[in-house]
């Protein structure tokens, strides 16, 4: 089959639309048309159903586009290697994680990686659905539970739990809960049981809300969630790594958090030598070390604290 035809048949099946596809590719309608009519000749098939609302593959179209956007992702793969080739780290790096953890942690720290590289193109894609890797839809993740894809290469970040947190002002005007039970006095900010979430923070979720309670705020992500907590709305379960970022914020009922959730950097093997990923991950490591040693700084000055309010008691 003619390489061309196939381009501009991969472009068509894309967009659904010669139209669309002749102004990506910079060709006219009746250019592209004429190529599809040439390609569908010499398979003598039908590739595309054609209707007012555009073109929709048939079952033959569909098994050629499967096989054009599987060469296309090797194409991009071969292109990043040979532009990985130069010494300087440029060009576009497609990293995809969750979107609390892209919103709240990773995208306020990315100023330090344009910092350092300048003419990188970093294209966030913030989802909870895992992107295929092997299969280029992203270059590299950060999940929240370590990769099961084969032919990844991995490394655990760090782990996160997730807690309790209130505003103080909320806590002014409602008090501050004791215990669990006390729960059921407060409005409850938290991700939907039914959203996307890590099994840790969903069997936190299910336990407080076993409790009664007159008021209840479910969002779909952490962002929102924190959004709410930071208004005034209530007590949000949150994911531990905020307070960093917001110091201001405080943790109720400190004996209540989830269980460990370990965070995961993947990419795949033939990606091993990109300078690109080499960049990224290093600076990920980087504030990964720096965000554990402010925590730690953090814990240390409130249990200094709390001893000086303890002798200054006796």
């Amino acid at each position: 089959m003619d390489w061309d035809k196939l381009r501009i048949f991969h472009a068509v099946a894309d967009a659904g639309s010669l139209t669309h596809a002749g102004d990506s590719l910079h060709l006219s309608q009746s250019a592209v048309s004429r190529q599809i009519r040439a390609l569908e000749e010499s398979l003598n098939t039908t590739l595309f159903h054609r209707h007012a609302r555009g073109l929709i593959l048939t079952e033959q179209g569909e098994l050629l586009f499967e096989a054009t956007r599987a060469m296309n992702k090797r194409l991009e793969t071969a292109e990043a290697r040979i532009r990985d080739s130069e010494e300087e780290v440029f060009g576009q790096l497609r990293v995809t994680t969750t979107t609390g953890f892209g919103t709240l942690w990773l995208a306020p720290r990315l100023t330090q990686l344009y910092k350092k590289y300048p003419e990188m193109k970093i294209d966030l894609m913030l989802e909870e659905r895992v992107l295929d890797l092997p299969m280029r839809e992203a270059d590299v993740a950060i999940r929240m539970k370590e990769p099961s894809q084969a032919d990844l290469i991995r490394k655990k970040l760090m782990s996160i739990r997730m807690r309790l947190y209130a505003s103080r002002e909320y806590l002014d005007e409602r008090g501050v809960p004791e215990t669990i039970e006390d729960i059921a006095n407060h409005r409850l900010i938290s991700l939907s049981p039914s959203s996307p979430q890590v099994s840790a923070g969903k069997m936190l979720v299910q336990q407080l809300m076993a409790h009664e309670m007159p008021s209840l705020l479910t969002v779909n992500n952490y962002f929102g969630a924190l959004q709410a907590v930071l208004n005034d709305l209530g007590i949000g379960v949150l994911p531990d790594y905020v307070v960093e970022d917001f110091p201001h914020l405080v943790r109720v009922l400190p004996d209540v958090e989830s269980g460990e959730v370990p965070v995961f950097l993947a990419y795949p093997e033939e990606l091993r030598q990109s300078k690109r990923i080499s960049a990224f991950r290093d600076f990920v490591q980087e504030e990964v070390i720096a965000h554990r040693r402010r925590m730690r700084e953090t814990v240390e000055g409130l249990a200094g604290t709390d001893q000086t309010s303890t002798t200054a008691g006796d």
